[in-house]
């Protein structure tokens, strides 16, 4: 009594599943230079640690007689693998099968790859090409009838945001529900000239009278500085690596905490340079990002949507081995003031820290909002307001070290004062309700006009309140805790993320992430 008959079976139809869309169809897509599936899932994981599910899912072709005549693999993939030792569910597109459009096994894989993520708290890769499961015309030519839209299995992609870490990599054309997939993401990236993402693609945009190309209507220049994709990677092994990167900084769920990686860092490393990164004069920018790399872990700066809301740079790093989330002004980027796009940049982003339980470190130097007719019709403020409401909302430890500027209500924006106030100040800051320089032409404008010499009246009064704007005025009043040497930061920063790591509590926030 044996089963080998069954086995052999099974054998040969799962060698079918690995053919995938046969020769043809896999070298159309060597030749436009994309990797199959499976060439993708060996490269992202750790060697050999892929388990497939559904592998024989798809369409079995029966002669008359109703013996097995050959299998067509569905065109989804999803199973469990290893990351870095850690476990993770990936689900991927073959385009080599009816250019990933929907088939019947497709909805019902997807939706059983989030449950897995979700009920097993794993953390979430989509690998994603073609319509991601969306409809054809040629998918209702051969069923025979249309049907009203639902979204299978959306609410464990929407659970999944607020429970697991949910990574999207678009690696060739993504349109309709693939696109959707992909920007419903905690991290998303697209393969520079490669990957596009549009809600339809070229063909069916000429039907409203434009034509253009995929790149023009789609490519990663356009989705990663309007804030629809996060990153623009130059390759597929790129994007496999910024995965590994990303998650590594993360839990595998919210039930647990971010890992520490190793000490290989002094904390009291202290870089003299520091002391004169900010100028004497404030009229002159700086470098951020150097600074960044001087204070936290050497090398472990890992930059998130670099190209979208500039003047705000967002980041995970590592202080003593903790891993962190740093938000930051760019003032060689309109002065380090807050536009639309970066407010929304800073929402999205310190959701993610409270998500998963990132303790959040805010370098500040905020002249404040953008003003002028631009800014008023990007609705600057709604967007500002909704920023401070998630500062507000964050329960995260927290800690400031005003750099330079901090003006107005965006200014306000560096912390929550009715939390303890962890925070430091370079000799270099500079707050107020307003900058003194174009605020004393508001204040003392009747006392202007009247003045015989208006240029001696101005230096005057620009003198007088040059002394009262010292941040040691301001600490006198206990207005700021501490006033530090900029080449003291390392180390005190160190000391606030070993502070923080036993107050990090693992659980669900009380609010969800929204893509």
């Amino acid at each position: 009594m044996s089963w080998q008959k069954e086995v052999d079976e099974l054998r040969r139809r799962e060698a079918m599943a690995r053919e995938m869309g046969g020769e043809d169809k896999v070298k159309r897509q060597h030749d436009a230079g994309r990797l199959t599936i499976r060439e993708r899932l060996d490269r992202l994981l750790d060697p050999g640690s892929f388990h497939e599910v559904g592998a024989l899912a798809g369409f079995g072709e029966y002669d008359d007689q109703g013996n097995f005549v050959k299998f067509s693999a569905s065109n989804t993939i999803y199973g469990r693998g290893q990351i870095e030792g850690r476990p993770v569910v990936v689900s991927g597109d073959d385009f080599t099968v009816r250019g990933g459009a929907a088939d019947a096994a497709i909805h019902d894989k997807q939706t059983a790859s989030e449950q897995l993520a979700n009920e097993y708290r794993l953390p979430m890769v989509r690998l994603i090409e073609g319509t991601g499961g969306g409809g054809s015309v040629k998918t209702l030519a051969s069923s025979g009838y249309t049907y009203l839209p639902t979204l299978h299995g959306w609410d464990h992609l929407v659970a999944n945001l607020a429970t697991v870490p949910v990574v999207g990599l678009g690696l060739g054309p993504v349109a309709g529900l693939g696109a959707a997939r992909l920007v419903s993401t905690h991290y998303s990236m697209l393969v520079k000239g490669q990957a596009q993402m549009f809600v339809a693609g070229p063909p069916v945009v000429a039907a409203v009278g434009e034509k253009v190309t995929k790149e023009e209507l789609g490519g990663s220049s356009i989705h990663t500085r309007n804030g629809g994709i996060d990153e623009e990677v130059e390759s597929e092994e790129e994007a496999f690596e910024r995965t590994r990167r990303f998650l590594s900084y993360l839990p595998s769920s919210v039930w647990d905490l971010p890992p520490r990686a190793p000490r290989t860092d002094d904390p009291a490393r202290a870089d003299d340079w520091l002391i004169g990164a900010v100028p004497r004069d404030r009229r002159r920018v700086y470098k951020m990002r150097p600074i960044l790399e001087a204070i936290f872990d050497l090398g472990s700066v890992f930059e998130i949507g670099r190209y979208n809301g500039p003047s705000v740079i967002a980041a995970f790093a590592r202080l003593d081995g903790w891993p962190v989330a740093v938000v930051a002004s760019d003032p060689f980027v309109l002065g380090g003031l807050w536009t639309a796009a970066s407010s929304e940049k800073m929402i999205r982003f310190l959701d993610l820290a409270q998500t998963f339980h990132l303790p959040i470190v805010h370098l500040v130097d905020n002249p404040g909002f953008l003003i002028g007719v631009k800014a008023e019709r990007e609705n600057t403020m709604r967007w500002g307001a909704r920023a401070l409401a998630a500062i507000y909302q964050a329960t995260v430890p927290w800690c400031t070290v005003v750099i330079r500027k901090a003006f107005g209500v965006a200014g306000a924006s560096h912390g929550n004062h009715a939390r303890y106030r962890y925070r430091y100040a370079w000799p270099s800051a500079d707050w107020g309700s307003l900058p003194i320089e174009g605020g004393i032409q508001a204040a003392y404008k009747s006392d202007l006009a009247k003045a015989e010499n208006p240029d001696l009246l101005m230096a005057e009064i620009t003198a007088r309140l040059e002394k009262v704007r010292s941040p040691f005025r301001t600490a006198e009043k206990y207005l700021v805790e501490q006033i530090i040497d900029p080449r003291e930061t390392r180390r005190v920063l160190c000391e606030f993320a070993n502070l923080a790591a036993p107050l990090r509590a693992p659980g669900p926030s009380r609010f969800g992430l929204r893509p």
